[in-house]
């Protein structure tokens, strides 16, 4: 088997397992609806404790734990060779859904007799944690597949074997009844904050997204952004930025917008004259920024927020700048681009009129309109995702066309309930990681072997952390992979005096951005897939467009004046503006055209001038406006077609 086709069976089976997640095993007859009827309890449990109810925490993840487990085994198959419309799950399923059963309701009943013994374990105990985390391992395999799967099998090993492993990264080992202690009946494994975060934000906001998204919204926004952008230069490219961005903020996953959107975008771009290594790059790269754009951002930003002890409005508000500069450098690059293709817009009689588009569905706005009001205001974001889940049923009802009829409710609840599956199952095994990492003390070892490298600079430290980040989010869920990288990377940064919502911000850009890092770029292979091009040119491509979330977190850690944070309004508003300008201007410098094609030397002070922008220093500010301006002046004096002299120097 060549590369080629290794490549593209990877690809085949990322596009089929995020397709799994709306079109995962459908069932008939009497079992599905009784499927149903128990998503239907499941999402009145999860509304009833996050908003009234009271329970020990660790007892209400432990119930959110059994309902993920029981429906990863209902709806995931095994192989392949079981998915399709069936009448009952198949004897394995059942023995799996069984055994969940069993060990859930088992920790439920003896919690607190555990807790009254002070942490003492019965070998029953034991026995039954083990099966726990085999299940759990399993149902992380069939979900969230293989990647994070085996990166946690990895850190359980470790915590058995890293005696035998000499130097550093060497500890004397731990017994079974050590691991499984911690990994299940304490609170800092399975059962710690990733799962406490998807118990209540999770299942609200995915649940949210899946009520939205049925009311109409995704077709609304793909209207309103067609109206918005599509006779411009190279439409079809903004529709697919502009679409794209805001489904993703709603959706929380970079590769399910992928596979959503971009079957109708991709090709859009590629019949407007796009090649197909650009229109899937910028598929992928507008689809990942939703997962660090607000209003609803990732489902890694809740727990973001539970790590800094914050309300989720300040990691909100810390997060606009940067996502403004995120897609308007992606923007403007398609704009670039279109130019330099000569590409025209989409003609007026194949657009929607806008006046009409936001008539007949402006008002789905309501619920996100309620959701920032309420997190402004300082409602918390479990009550302010409450009240907006709730008033979309009544928003949509405002006109016939966008009504939700008893059917599509019940669709919403079980597509929320698929959605929260993949979330939570990843936030489930990935405490397998985290309990490794504190019981090994390996984080610790890791931070301190990077500080004593980097020694006092800032800047070697924030290099290697990216590195780390980017390596261990390869594969993995952009949630996951910022638990991961927050773990070890956010504690090296913060001893060398970089606030912590900094170096929170920095470890959950580059775990998001590891959705279009090569050598494994999730997001670059599903659109990969659909746009019919190699993921290795569509992720180089897709690198080379989001550039800007590579630098951004750079400057960010030096002066988080660009995170809304430790200035005042007026230094905002200078950084705001200028690193805006730079954003521009590092897209002309990326795309090798402002007004006509530019000169090398052109291109590389564009290119310069714009990540200099982005500094906050006042003078390296000036020096680049100048040299932006001087830029500006030749581009517009000069002729479009360069004389014989000048085209020995041109690109």
């Amino acid at each position: 088997m060549t590369t080629k086709d290794l490549t593209n069976h990877d690809m085949q089976e990322l596009m089929d397992l995020e397709k799994k997640n709306l079109n995962s095993r459908k069932y008939i007859g009497i079992f599905g609806k009784g499927i149903v009827i128990v998503a239907i309890i499941w999402t009145l449990f999860q509304l009833y404790m996050s908003s009234f109810g009271v329970m020990d925490a660790v007892k209400f993840r432990a119930w959110h734990l059994g309902f993920l487990l029981l429906f990863s085994f209902v709806f995931y198959p095994a192989t392949k060779k079981s998915v399709g419309s069936r009448k009952l799950p198949t004897i394995f399923d059942l023995l799996c859904i069984g055994l969940s059963i069993l060990v859930i309701f088992y920790f439920l009943f003896t919690y607190d007799a555990f807790v009254r013994s002070g942490g003492e374990n019965s070998t029953l105990d034991i026995f039954i944690g083990g099966i726990a985390l085999l299940l759990l391992f399993e149902a992380s395999r069939r979900v969230v597949g293989k990647g994070l799967t085996i990166i946690a099998l990895f850190f359980l090993a470790y915590n058995f074997f890293g005696a035998y492993i000499p130097g550093i990264l060497g500890h004397y080992g731990f017994s079974l009844e050590r691991v499984i202690n911690i990994m299940y009946w304490g609170g800092q494994g399975v059962f710690g904050t990733a799962l406490g975060v998807s118990a209540t934000y999770i299942f609200v906001f995915v649940l949210f997204g899946a009520f939205l998204k049925n009311s109409g919204f995704s077709d609304f926004i793909n209207d309103l952004a067609l109206t918005v952008a599509g006779r411009t230069a190279g439409g079809p490219a903004k529709v697919a930025v502009f679409a794209s961005a805001l489904m993703a903020t709603v959706s929380g996953s970079a590769v399910s917008n992928v596979v959503t959107t971009g079957t109708v975008t991709i090709p859009m771009m590629k019949k407007a004259g796009y090649s197909k290594k650009f229109a899937g790059a910028v598929e992928a790269v507008a689809s990942t920024g939703g997962l660090i754009a607000p209003p609803v951002m990732g489902a890694a930003a809740f727990i973001m927020a539970e790590y800094l002890g914050v309300p989720y409005s300040v990691v909100l508000l810390a997060a606009i700048i940067p996502a403004i500069l995120y897609y308007l450098t992606l923007f403007m690059i398609v704009h670039f681009e279109a130019k330099k293709m000569g590409l025209s817009g989409i003609s007026k009689e194949n657009l929607p009129e806008a006046k009409k588009v936001l008539k007949e569905g402006g008002h789905l706005f309501i619920p996100l309109l309620i959701l920032l009001v309420m997190l402004f205001a300082g409602f918390s974001p479990l009550y302010a995702a409450i009240f907006s889940l709730l008033s979309v049923v009544p928003a949509a009802a405002i006109r016939k066309s966008t009504r939700m009829s008893f059917q599509l409710v019940l669709d919403s609840i079980v597509e929320g309930v698929k959605g929260v599956i993949n979330v939570g199952i990843a936030c489930a095994i990935v405490g397998v990681v985290i309990a490794t990492i504190t019981l090994t003390s390996a984080g610790l070892i890791i931070g301190n072997n990077i500080l004593g490298f980097a020694g006092e600079s800032v800047l070697l430290a924030a290099l290697l952390t990216a590195f780390i980040s980017i390596v261990l989010g390869m594969g993995v869920p952009a949630t996951a992979a910022y638990i991961i990288v927050a773990t070890i990377s956010v504690p090296i940064l913060t001893k060398l005096g970089v606030a912590p919502i900094a170096a929170h911000m920095f470890a959950f850009y580059f775990a998001a951005l590891s959705s279009i890092t090569p050598p494994v770029a999730l997001a670059s292979y599903a659109a990969a897939g659909i746009a019919g091009e190699s993921a290795n040119k569509v992720s180089v491509e897709s690198v080379r467009l989001g550039l800007i979330g590579f630098i951004v977190p750079f400057f960010f850690i030096f002066n988080p004046t660009l995170l809304l944070t430790g200035g005042t309004v007026t230094e905002y508003l200078f950084a705001a503006i200028t690193a805006i300008v730079g954003g521009v201007v590092l897209a002309a410098g990326l795309k090798g055209f402002m007004f006509r094609k530019t000169f090398l030397i052109e291109r590389v002070l564009l290119i310069v001038a714009g990540i200099s922008l982005m500094d906050t220093t006042l003078l390296v500010n000036i020096i680049a406006l100048v040299a932006v301006g001087c830029i500006v002046a030749t581009q517009l004096l000069m002729k479009e077609k360069a004389n014989p002299v000048t085209t020995l120097i041109e690109e």
